[in-house]
C-alpha cells in the first residue's frame, strides 16, 4: 500500500519540473518576456516619467515629442504617463481579483467533494454565474455599486469562481478513483485526509494553467468595463479607459490608441503563451 500511495507525494515535484520545462520553451519565454516587460514598465512608472498622469495641459492631441513620447490625449494629458499608470492599475486589479476568485472556486470545489448535497448546491450556483454573459454581469454589479475599482474586482472574481471550481472538481473526481487514493482509504486514512493529502496535490495541475488563462481573461474584462464606462472612475487611468477615449480620434490621430492597445495586446498574448507553455509542459 505504501508503494501505491507514494505517487501522491512524488507527483507534485515532477509537476514543478514540468512547469519549469514548459516555461523554458520559446513559447513560454516569449510570454514571460511580454508580461515581464509590460509589468516592469508599470511598476517603474514613477521613475520612467515625471509627468502627472492626471495633469491637463494646453497641447491637446499633440503628437509624440521629447516631452511627450506617446503624445497627449484630448485633454492635453501625457499619454506615456497615463499608459504606464494604467498598466499599474490594471495589473493591481487583475492580480488581486483572480486569486480571490480562484480561492473561492477551489474552496467550493472542496466542499462539493465532501458532501453530496453540497455538490448539487455548488454546481447549481456555478450554473447561475455562468448563465450570465460577462456584460450582463458587469452591468448588474455596476448598477448596484456604481463605477469604480470594486465593481471591476468583483466581476473578475465572480467570473473566475466557477471556472476554477469546476476545474478542481473534475480533477478530484478523477484522482480519487486512482490506485493510490484507494490504497490510502484501505489503509485506514479518513476521507478528509485522503482528499487533502493525496487527491488534492495531484488535482491542481490544471489550475496552474487556468490561472494564466484567468489573468488573460481579467485583462479583457477590465478593458471591456472601462471601455464601456463601467470600470475605474476617471481621471484615474486604465488601459481600457484610454482606448475608449481614443475611439473618437482614430481617423485624425490613430497613434492615440497605439500605446494602450499595444500594452493590452502584450499582456493578453503574454498570459496566453504562458498558459499554452504550461499546458504543454504538464502534458509531457
Amino acid at each position: 500500500m505504501t508503494a501505491l500511495a507514494a505517487p501522491a507525494r512524488a507527483l507534485p515535484a515532477r509537476a514543478r519540473n514540468r512547469y519549469l520545462a514548459g516555461l523554458l520553451t520559446g513559447r513560454g519565454l516569449t510570454g514571460l518576456a511580454l508580461v515581464g516587460t509590460v509589468a516592469l514598465a508599470g511598476l517603474l512608472a514613477p521613475l520612467l516619467t515625471g509627468q502627472d498622469p492626471d495633469a491637463q495641459g494646453p497641447l491637446a492631441l499633440a503628437g509624440p515629442s521629447a516631452a511627450h513620447p506617446f503624445g497627449t490625449d484630448d485633454l492635453g494629458r501625457d499619454l506615456f504617463s497615463r499608459v504606464l499608470h494604467g498598466i499599474t492599475t490594471d495589473l493591481a486589479l487583475i492580480l488581486s481579483a483572480v486569486p480571490v476568485g480562484a480561492l473561492a472556486g477551489c474552496s467550493l470545489a472542496l466542499l462539493s467533494a465532501t458532501h453530496r448535497w453540497a455538490d448539487t448546491a455548488v454546481q447549481r450556483a456555478f450554473d447561475l454565474v455562468l448563465a450570465f454573459p460577462g456584460l450582463i454581469l458587469a452591468l448588474a454589479v455596476t448598477a448596484v455599486l456604481g463605477p469604480g475599482r470594486w465593481p471591476v474586482f468583483i466581476v473578475i472574481a465572480l467570473a473566475e469562481i466557477p471556472l476554477f471550481g469546476r476545474q478542481l472538481r473534475s480533477g478530484i473526481l478523477v484522482q480519487r478513483e486512482r490506485e493510490y487514493a484507494l490504497a490510502a482509504r484501505v489503509g485506514g486514512a479518513s476521507r478528509g485526509r485522503v482528499l487533502l493529502r493525496h487527491v488534492l496535490p495531484n488535482a491542481v495541475d490544471p489550475l496552474i494553467v487556468q490561472a494564466a488563462v484567468a489573468l488573460s481573461v481579467g485583462v479583457f474584462i477590465e478593458g471591456a468595463m472601462s471601455f464601456l464606462g463601467l470600470g475605474v472612475r476617471p481621471p484615474e487611468p486604465t488601459l481600457g479607459s484610454i482606448l475608449s477615449q481614443s475611439v473618437g480620434y482614430l481617423a485624425t490621430r490613430p497613434t492615440f490608441a497605439a500605446a494602450p492597445l499595444a500594452a493590452t495586446t502584450a499582456l493578453v498574448l503574454g498570459f496566453t503563451l504562458i498558459a499554452e507553455a504550461l499546458n504543454r509542459g504538464i502534458r509531457r
